[in-house]
């Protein structure tokens, strides 16, 4: 009976020891892992920049300070971008026009029509790049102006493409008013060179060529001519000795004029 009484104490005492390690062992944090010798260790996660929003913010939801920020950077953006547009721009000009030096260009378009026809559309091309273009769809002020200037300045060296068009709308009057139901276009091509330290000078000019036998459809007709002159060159400065003035001219010496001898009386008579 004690030896039973003694196996029951000790059992007990078994669970309870067993109840207090498993307490312990559920209680237990967690140990940290530590790196291996000559491992390195890991990166930590960077840490959000201070005053940015999470990237799944709406913009209407955010701060307006932080809006501001990233609307100004926006602009700082395009700007730099439109920069670079206008850098790029003057650079393809340079090169069209040769750096604006060398050779220079100077066309004119004079307005020779009569009063038949009324310009309503004007179009130049120079090597495929277009360098006038007009137009007056109702025909009441273009055929006013007697003269164009397409183009005065410099221009690469070497041989060049111009190219015209030129639309007339009919007019008439009385018996003739059906004219200006009729458009009549007339086209040209012209060539010239541009030769290095001269100006190459192109007159064009819509004409009505032809006479009163030749129908409304064949007379507009264009034209050009092409002459080459020397670009002005501004006068040398008069070179003077510094400190010295200049004398003024003598004046001129008075002159006398010697007064008449009177002459002698004739003797009286005997």
């Amino acid at each position: 009976m004690r030896v039973l009484s003694n196996v029951v104490v000790l059992s007990a005492l078994l669970f309870a020891t067993a109840a207090a390690a498993g307490t312990e062992t559920a209680t237990a944090p967690a140990t940290p892992t530590v790196p291996a010798a000559g491992s390195a260790a890991p990166a930590p996660a960077p840490a959000p920049e201070a005053g940015s929003p999470p990237a799944d913010v709406k913009p209407e939801d955010m701060p307006t300070a932080i809006r501001m920020r990233r609307l100004e950077e926006r602009t700082q953006a395009l700007k730099e971008r439109t920069w670079q547009l206008k850098a790029r721009i003057q650079m393809l000009k340079e090169q069209m026009l040769g750096g604006g030096v060398g050779a220079q260009a100077m066309i004119v378009h004079d307005n020779d029509m009569g009063s038949s026809f009324r310009l309503v559309k004007l179009v130049y091309t120079l090597d495929g790049t277009q360098v006038l273009a007009q137009s007056d769809d109702a025909a009441e002020s273009l055929y006013k102006i007697k003269t164009f200037d397409v183009l005065d300045g410099p221009i690469a060296p070497g041989n060049h493409t111009l190219s015209m068009v030129a639309t007339y709308r009919g007019h008439g009057y009385g018996l003739f008013d059906y004219l200006s139901k009729f458009t009549f276009t007339a086209r040209n091509t012209s060539t010239f060179t541009a030769t290095e330290g001269r100006i190459a000078k192109v007159d064009c000019r819509g004409y009505e060529k032809g006479g009163t036998a030749t129908p409304m459809e064949k007379r507009a007709a264009l034209d050009c001519k092409v002459t080459e002159v020397e670009p002005e060159r501004p006068a040398a400065p008069v070179q003077s000795t510094p400190g010295a003035t200049p004398l003024p001219a003598p004046a001129p010496a008075p002159t006398s004029t010697a007064a008449p001898t009177p002459a002698p009386p004739a003797p009286a008579g005997k």
